[in-house]
């Protein structure tokens, strides 16, 4: 019974094979382990709180955009439907056929090439836009209340103004042209002034993104400083290193700026479907006015994709150039 056991037994040899073939296999499996860890740890407390805050800039960035995508359109819609249109006015005077003056002046204004049509508003419709302050039931030919003509003006071929003006107040001494030119300078003034200060602030907004970035970035290898700088002096070059980084800060971005772009269209979303739901209210009409139907188009749209896109290459970016200047530091 004895032999036969001793027979089953193995060898002392075969033994310390299997077991040094077993601590191979084992250095091979944390070898691969290490080769496989990421020197920037994946998910951490400074990896979500830098997500957070890549999130926030990037809904803020992409609410300035289509605030200045919203007030570019509207200021463009303003100017566009005030150049299409002129008004003549005509006051009040002591034996002044009002009608016969309303209708020279049409026929003057209409007769200038450039000029689409020629309307004169109506006692009714002067009624209207007057109710609003000074009540209903007014009686217009009991006050001295200016008459209105309104000219629709080809967009192509604008008319000579100065030669109509003249000659309405040759025939019409009365009437007096206003063809917007002052309305529609200040428009474009107060467009590009906003336009401007939307660009200045999404600049700001980036560039501070960036800081957060770099803070971010100087403090991940702070963290793992001891791993850089052995890696470093062992012979792993500062593109490996910077690689890692940047594709670590790479996911970091597009998962903020993904979620902050989101946020921003779900927003968007959220404010069309509350103009159209309040259409004929006071509100909306008010809000339609000034803002239109908030919606931001598609030109907006690509803007939050292309602002989501940018802060992901730039804190792709800004962390590469930190690892390499600091490795540089360590060279030196």
């Amino acid at each position: 019974m004895t032999k036969a056991k001793a027979a089953k037994a193995p060898h002392p040899a075969v033994k310390l094979k299997e077991k040094v073939s077993a601590g191979v296999r084992q250095q091979a499996a944390r070898t691969l382990a290490r080769k496989q860890t990421p020197i920037v740890p994946p998910d951490n407390i400074a990896a979500r709180a830098m997500i957070l805050v890549v999130a926030i800039m990037t809904f803020l960035s992409c609410l300035t955009l289509g605030a200045v995508t919203l007030v570019r359109d509207t200021a463009a819609t303003w100017q566009t439907q005030i150049a299409r249109e002129a008004t003549i006015q005509i006051k009040p005077a002591d034996g002044l056929d009002m009608e016969a003056a309303l209708a020279d002046a049409r026929d003057i204004a209409a007769g200038h090439r450039g000029v689409r049509g020629a309307s004169i508003v109506s006692r009714e419709a002067t009624t209207r836009l007057l109710e609003p302050w000074l009540g209903p039931g007014l009686d217009i030919d009991e006050l001295p209340v200016p008459r209105l003509i309104i000219v629709t003006i080809d967009p192509v071929e604008r008319p000579d103004f100065a030669a109509m003006r003249a000659e309405l107040a040759e025939a019409v001494p009365n009437a007096a042209l206003d063809d917007h030119r002052t309305w529609v300078d200040r428009l474009v003034a107060m467009a590009r002034t906003t336009v401007t200060i939307g660009m200045a602030v999404l600049a700001l907004m980036l560039s501070a993104t960036a800081l957060t970035v770099i803070f971010a970035t100087r403090g991940a290898m702070a963290g793992n400083g001891h791993v850089i700088e052995v890696m470093h002096f062992v012979g792993a070059e500062a593109p490996f290193i910077a690689r890692e980084f940047r594709r670590h800060f790479l996911l970091a971005g597009s998962r903020g700026a993904a979620a902050g772009g989101a946020a921003a269209i779900i927003v968007f979303v959220l404010f069309s479907w509350w103009s159209s739901r309040n259409v004929a209210t006071p509100e909306g009409d008010q809000t339609a006015a000034l803002f239109g139907n908030f919606a931001i188009g598609t030109s907006g749209y690509l803007g939050v994709a292309l602002v989501v896109i940018l802060i992901a290459v730039l804190t792709a970016a800004t962390s590469h150039v930190t690892v390499m200047a600091h490795l540089k530091r360590i060279e030196t």
